[in-house]
């Protein structure tokens, strides 16, 4: 996301602080990673932070945003253990799974992003009466797949938190509360990309219908930001520069029951945030019938 750019940009003229205008022109109403930042291997070297380290004290930076996730915010801590620049995070990924957040950047588009596939594909569900797996991202977590089931009105939804197998899955198709000329699953990848491929193929075995699989991968990280992703982001970069200003380090700004503030980076042994109880799926499973 981009609006935490423009929101630190705007922050640090107000604090009169030197910056660079030219990379915070337009991106606002963008999702592109106009940082053009990435993963880099060499970082987890010593001898190559040592090097950013002199980097950073030869362009006179003290401090730094860093957006991103866990790793992100590890390498930050890192750096500045050995001497580099104070370091705000700022929680980004839309598989939502950060621990000590409620939110984390890019996850509402995400899954709005999801949610018009699943209007489009009921469409042709209904008129083909054919049976859809949509797989959606999430790395380990379901907080993506959960949202985009229901918000779309799925008839299944299918996490690493509360897993159940295939053969459980087509028992349930084979014998539905209702006749259904159409349906649809939401999988969650839980670290598997593309296992809705072979989930379609066992199905296919074990019950009478055909089904088609849609993937949606990597269409679910781009495009424009939604509103919610927008105002936050907002926020959270304002919070970030005034942090620095009042010399804080090693924490990332968070939403916590509805309400954003600063709290510590976890540890590095730290576990992604996952769903802890079932009673979206549970609701799920009562909108479906």
């Amino acid at each position: 996301m981009n609006c935490e750019v423009c929101s630190f940009y705007y922050a640090t003229i107000k604090h009169h602080i030197s910056y660079f205008p030219e990379v915070t022109t337009g991106v606002c109403e963008s999702c592109h990673k106009n940082i053009h930042s990435g993963r880099c291997p060499e970082f987890l070297k010593q001898q190559t932070r040592k090097q950013v380290v002199k980097f950073l004290h030869a362009q006179g930076i003290t401090g730094m945003v860093v957006i991103g996730g866990d790793g992100s915010f590890r390498g930050a801590a890192a750096l500045q253990a050995e001497g580099g620049p104070k370091a705000i995070g700022i929680p980004a990924t839309i598989d939502n799974d950060i621990i000590g957040t409620d939110y984390a950047l890019g996850f509402d588009t995400a899954r709005n992003t999801g949610l018009q596939a699943i209007d489009k594909i009921r469409d042709t569900s209904k008129s083909s009466n054919r049976y859809f797996l949509v797989e959606v991202m999430g790395r380990k977590a379901g907080f993506l797949a959960v949202d985009v089931g229901i918000a779309g009105g799925v008839d299944h939804i299918l996490t690493p938190e509360f897993p159940i197998s295939t053969e459980e899955l087509a028992r349930q198709i084979n014998a539905p509360m209702r006749k259904k000329q159409s349906l649809i699953i939401v999988v969650a990848e839980a670290g598997e990309s593309g296992r809705s491929l072979k989930m379609a193929n066992k199905l296919s075995k074990l019950t009478p219908f055909e089904y088609r699989v849609c993937v949606l991968g990597h269409i679910q990280r781009g495009g424009a930001p939604t509103v919610l992703d927008r105002e936050i982001g907002s926020r959270m970069g304002n919070l970030a520069v005034e942090a620095l200003l009042e010399d804080k380090t090693n924490c990332m700004t968070a939403m916590q029951n509805g309400k954003l503030q600063l709290v510590p980076f976890s540890g590095p042994d730290a576990p992604c945030r996952l769903l802890q109880n079932d009673d979206l799926l549970k609701l799920s499973e009562v909108l479906s019938t």
